[in-house]
């Protein structure tokens, strides 16, 4: 899968970064004005565990902020995509569409948000990494909202449910690279929800080191 993407990607002239490939130095990176960032298979354990949960990740970043990107799910053949300028969107059964250029798709999309139903109030947490902090910030959350509802999702999915308008924040406060969530990003932004550093600061991509910080993402 790493192998056709990366093929594909490098017909555009722009640099690729991936999980799976060679990652250059920091100082022949630090000079790109864009590149690809790419997560062949977010949500290993979710694949492993065959339950659905788990995409494919391709974002296009201009210096240090996701412009555009796409999260495919195989198993349900949903598409979400977004243009910062356009908008976030999602398609329920890609497979069926002939024609991919970005207008046949958005006549076939769905813009996010996707109308609010009347709920509870939603926190959308990994189902693989829920640690104390995590619990400890959730507690605090109830105490404005005593109605709230836990969800545990899989992969990048977390974040396309914050950008259509499921859920209303996930906190993240354990490990995440670059490419797991550089996708959702410009899903989460296009769709005129908020990812941030748990301090408040903006997140940023292709540091030198591509660990994310703790983060929380929230409509």
């Amino acid at each position: 899968m790493d192998n056709k993407i990366i093929s594909f990607l490098e017909k555009t002239d722009i640099p690729v970064l991936s999980e799976e490939g060679q990652h250059l130095p920091y100082e022949e990176r630090k000079k790109w004005n864009y590149f690809w960032l790419v997560d062949p298979l977010d949500g290993t354990k979710e694949f492993i565990k065959r339950n659905g949960e788990f995409t494919v990740n391709i974002a296009l970043i201009k210096k240090d902020t996701p412009i555009a990107s796409v999260i495919y799910v195989p198993v349900t053949k949903v598409l979400y995509f977004a243009y910062i300028e356009e908008g976030a969107f999602k398609i329920e059964n890609v497979s069926s569409i002939s024609n991919y250029n970005f207008d046949d798709l958005v006549s076939h999309a769905k813009k996010l948000p996707l109308q609010k139903e009347e709920r509870p109030f939603k926190v959308v947490g990994s189902r693989s990494h829920l640690n104390e902090r995590t619990k400890k910030y959730i507690e605090e959350l109830k105490k404005q909202h005593p109605d709230l509802e836990m969800m545990a999702v899989g992969s990048s999915l977390k974040l396309c449910m914050i950008a259509e308008g499921k859920a209303d924040i996930y906190p993240r406060f354990g490990p995440t690279m670059e490419w797991d969530i550089a996708s959702g990003h410009a899903i989460v932004v296009a769709s005129g929800a908020k990812i941030y550093k748990a301090d408040g600061a903006n997140m940023v991509y292709n540091k030198e080191e591509l660990l994310n910080p703790y983060f929380i993402v929230e409509r």
